[in-house]
């Protein structure tokens, strides 16, 4: 079988400036590519939507509609959480397991938050994950260090690469686009 596509909150509440500063602007543009390619192939895939319940919250109402270019497509699988991970209070991991699919492919926003969740998770629960660095990214208001007195604020970039550090070789294989289309 071969591997799932998981693309987690690509969302037009995430382009609201309450987020701050973000690395790599290309993610959505990096997820399209992998998007478009698993589809010529007809290879299984879910999109993964946040639903906020936090009144207010920019992925609530029209925020939570999908990207342009990365919008499911006649009965293409979504997977509607309310947490960071998509395997809480859904159907995501029994999609998978009844369909034989043991390897994944994860991308998405944002990196330190249900990107993570979801990988930790997806690893846990005997997945293989390949985390496609290149298609996720991260914000500035992903590091609030409000604990620590006097504490700088993270530039996106470092959040994000902390974030793949951590999860490479222990929960995921962090590779690019590149990698996965020439897979």
């Amino acid at each position: 079988m071969k591997p799932a596509l998981i693309l987690i909150d690509f969302q037009k509440g995430f382009d609201d400036p309450v987020w701050g500063a973000r690395n790599n602007p290309d993610a959505e543009a990096r997820a399209a590519d992998l998007l478009n390619h698993w589809r010529m192939q007809g290879w299984p895939l879910f999109h993964v939507r946040h639903i906020s319940v936090e009144q207010g919250s920019p992925l609530s109402g029209k925020g939570c509609n999908f990207h342009v270019g990365l919008a499911p497509q006649g009965n293409e699988p979504v997977i509607d959480k309310s947490v960071n991970s998509a395997f809480i209070g859904t159907d995501l991991a029994a999609r998978l397991h009844d369909n034989g699919i043991s390897n994944l492919v994860i991308c998405g926003l944002t990196t330190p938050h249900c990107v993570s969740t979801t990988t930790r998770m997806a690893a846990n629960l005997g997945f293989h994950v390949r985390l496609v660095a290149d298609a996720c990214a991260a914000y500035a208001t992903n590091a609030r260090m409000g604990w620590k007195t006097g504490a700088p604020e993270l530039p996106p970039e470092t959040i994000h690469d902390t974030a793949l550090a951590h999860l490479h070789g222990e929960f995921a294989d962090v590779v690019d686009t590149a990698a996965i289309l020439r897979a």
